[in-house]
C-alpha cells in the first residue's frame, strides 16, 4: 500500500503551506514569492540570502511536532511492514521524527535538514550541529556559518537538499523511479493533504487510476485529485483533515489503537 502525503498534513502541525500567505520573503526592499526563490537560478545569484531563508524555514519546521495523522502512518508502517510505502512531498522531516523509517519513506522533494555539494557525485549530508534550530526571520549568516556550510572537499558552498522549481526529479536523490515502480505494483493508493500541484503526485495518481486501484483521497477542499477520485469506480473521497481521517483509515486497515 502506498501513502502519498503533501503540505496539508504538515499544515495541521503549524507549518505554513509553501505557497500560502506566509511563504513570501523579503531581501532588501523586494518581496519574493517561493516560486521566485526556490530555484537554482536564485541560489546562483544570492546564495547567502537563500541559505538564510531556508534556515528560517527549517526553524519553523523544528518548532512543529508530528500530529495524529503522522502517528497513524507510523502505526500503519508497524502493522503493514514491508507492504507499506510512504512517498512524501514534504521537506520538513516530520514523518521521520514521528517514527516512520527512512527505508520506507521516500522524500520526493528532499529534506530541509540536509545539504549537498553539487559536485559530479552529490553527497547528501546533515546540516552542521552548530546551526541554530530557531533561526530568526531577519538573521544573516556569519562568515563562520557560511564556512560551516561549505563543502571542504570541493571548496564550494553546499546547497539545501530540496527539489527546486527549475529542477527535475531523479532517482538517486529523490527516488522518482522507485516511487513510480511502487505505484505500478501497489494494491492501493491513499493520498493525504495534496492537491496535485506537482509532477510526481500527478503521475502516481494517474498510474493508480489507470490500473483501477482502490484510491482514497483525504482533504478538505475540492482539487483535481478529489474530482478524479470521485469519477472512479474504486475511488473514495474523505472530506476533512488528515488528523480527522488518517487514524480512522489506519484502524480500517488493521491498526489497533495503541499500535
Amino acid at each position: 500500500m502506498v501513502f502519498l502525503t503533501g503540505a496539508g498534513i504538515s499544515a495541521e502541525s503549524g507549518i505554513p503551506t509553501f505557497r500560502g500567505a506566509e511563504g513570501y520573503w523579503q531581501i532588501g526592499s523586494t518581496n519574493y514569492q517561493p516560486e521566485d526563490l526556490a530555484t537554482r537560478r536564485a541560489f546562483a545569484a544570492m546564495p547567502d540570502e537563500l541559505w538564510a531563508w531556508y534556515l528560517y524555514r527549517r526553524s519553523v519546521c523544528h518548532a512543529a511536532a508530528p500530529n495524529a495523522a503522522h502517528l497513524a502512518l507510523v502505526a500503519l508502517e508497524r502493522t503493514l511492514a514491508e507492504r507499506f510505502l510512504l512517498v512524501t512531498q514534504n521537506v520538513d522531516g516530520l514523518h521521520l521524527r514521528a517514527g516512520n523509517s527512512l527505508a520506507r519513506t521516500y522524500q520526493s522533494h528532499g529534506n530541509i535538514d540536509y545539504s549537498r555539494c553539487e559536485a559530479e557525485h552529490p553527497r547528501v549530508r546533515e546540516l552542521p550541529q552548530g546551526l541554530a534550530l530557531d533561526w530568526p526571520k531577519a538573521r544573516k549568516l556569519s562568515p563562520a556559518e557560511l564556512d560551516a556550510l561549505r563543502c571542504h572537499e570541493h571548496g564550494r558552498l553546499t546547497r539545501p537538499h530540496v527539489l527546486w522549481f527549475d529542477e527535475s526529479y531523479d532517482e538517486p536523490l529523490f527516488r522518482y523511479e522507485s516511487s513510480m515502480d511502487a505505484a505500478r505494483r501497489a494494491a492501493m493508493l491513499v493520498v493525504v493533504g495534496t492537491s496535485g500541484a506537482t509532477t510526481l503526485p500527478n503521475h502516481l495518481v494517474s498510474v493508480a487510476a489507470q490500473r483501477g486501484l482502490p484510491l482514497v483521497c483525504i482533504g478538505p477542499d475540492e482539487s483535481p485529485f478529489t474530482r478524479l477520485t470521485e469519477s472512479l469506480a474504486h475511488g473514495l473521497v474523505l472530506r476533512g483533515t488528515a488528523t480527522e481521517w488518517m487514524p480512522k483509515v489506519a484502524r480500517a486497515l488493521g491498526v489497533r489503537d495503541g499500535s
